[in-house]
């Protein structure tokens, strides 16, 4: 039997290995999938051209730090955590970011869940590379997680995480199973006018990592009534080069042109375009703006929409805000769309 102990030990070595990996260590006793691993990211790269080595790197990095014995132990220590081994779980992962549907995996390991696996045609190399570095580890799991292309069957529970339109293919094909289902969510940034220049440099991570094509990528933000644009785009200056990237490019060159012929107003600095507009999630290369009035007034306005949140960047306490510069970095204890995975999968 695969206890506990031995599967947390498995996920710390995997976090040794994307921390040894990232900061290109030489003569490491991972050197095998170090190797491995560098050969499969410029694969992911060339099979997706939105993920660049620079930032698959940055989601290893993240989870390297997360997947500590110490992290581990002090998230599930919370719950009262049981072998599952007898249950089997589906899940249907996303791929706009490279390993976005990890965490559900994650989840699935620690209580010995049997896995059904539908992947996304975008992510189709990062995951199968880890849990064929785990199964080095315990060679179980072989048996225990399994990748599939074909409709789903022989399963208990389902997390599922698509587009709005998805979502409903999901709410009627396992209305009859306990389940977990995920749509599009976006996050927004609450400026107050006085964010210095740091703070407004920071915002740019959380703007254009993963091109922002992430649900905790910023893609709106509220700003005071005669907000100086200026401030925002002098400190936003460092990440001109993402305009060098081809797909986010025709992205710009693509929006600008059509907020053109629709006289649309808009202002930009030649990588991002922004423009006033009542909806959250705006397209790749731009970025929606409100003006508010008063911090009662933005509290009303997001209370209103906060089921479609999932992060809230600010220096104003606020839905439980965080600071600039970290809606990119979950810990490991964050959960997607606010709902608790390991608290649902012990349900099942």
């Amino acid at each position: 039997m695969v206890t506990l102990k031995k599967r947390i030990n498995a996920l710390n070595h995997l976090g040794k290995l994307f921390e040894e990996l990232c900061n290109s260590k030489k003569n490491s006793k991972y050197d095998f999938w170090i190797k491995k691993f560098e050969k499969e990211i410029i694969v992911a790269h060339q099979y997706n051209n939105w993920f660049t080595k620079e930032y698959i790197l940055l989601s290893l990095n993240q989870w390297s730090k997360e997947l500590s014995k110490k992290n581990i132990i002090s998230w599930i220590k919370e719950y009262n955590i049981k072998d599952c081994s007898d249950k089997t779980v589906a899940i249907i992962m996303a791929g706009n970011l490279p390993l976005v549907g990890f965490h559900d995996l994650l989840c699935a390991i620690l209580l010995n869940f049997n896995c059904i696996i539908k992947l996304s045609s975008n992510d189709k190399v990062l995951i199968p590379l880890i849990v064929d570095y785990l199964n080095t580890l315990i060679p179980s799991f072989k048996n225990k997680i399994k990748f599939v292309d074909k409709p789903l069957k022989n399963f208990d529970g389902v997390i599922a995480t698509g587009s709005n339109s998805s979502f409903k293919h999901f709410e009627y094909y396992f209305k009859n199973y306990p389940r977990v289902l995920r749509k599009s969510r976006h996050s927004i940034a609450i400026l107050n006018g006085k964010e210095s220049k740091s703070d407004l440099k920071s915002l740019g991570n959380d703007i254009f990592n993963y091109f922002g094509m992430g649900c905790r990528s910023v893609s709106k933000i509220f700003v005071p009534t005669n907000y100086n644009f200026d401030l925002l785009f002098n400190a936003l200056y460092d990440f001109r080069d993402i305009i060098n990237h081809n797909k986010y490019a025709n992205n710009y060159d693509y929006n600008k042109a059509v907020y053109l012929m629709g006289e649309q107003k808009f202002i930009e600095n030649g990588f991002l375009l922004i423009k006033k507009d009542n909806n959250l999630g705006s397209p790749i290369a731009c970025l929606f703006y409100e003006n508010y009035n008063s911090i009662s007034e933005i509290k009303k306005k997001v209370k209103s929409f906060e089921d479609s949140l999932q992060c809230v960047v600010s220096n104003i306490d606020i839905f439980s805000s965080i600071k600039f510069g970290l809606s990119q970095y979950p810990k490991i204890n964050n959960y997607a769309d606010n709902v608790d995975t390991l608290k649902f999968l012990l349900k099942i």
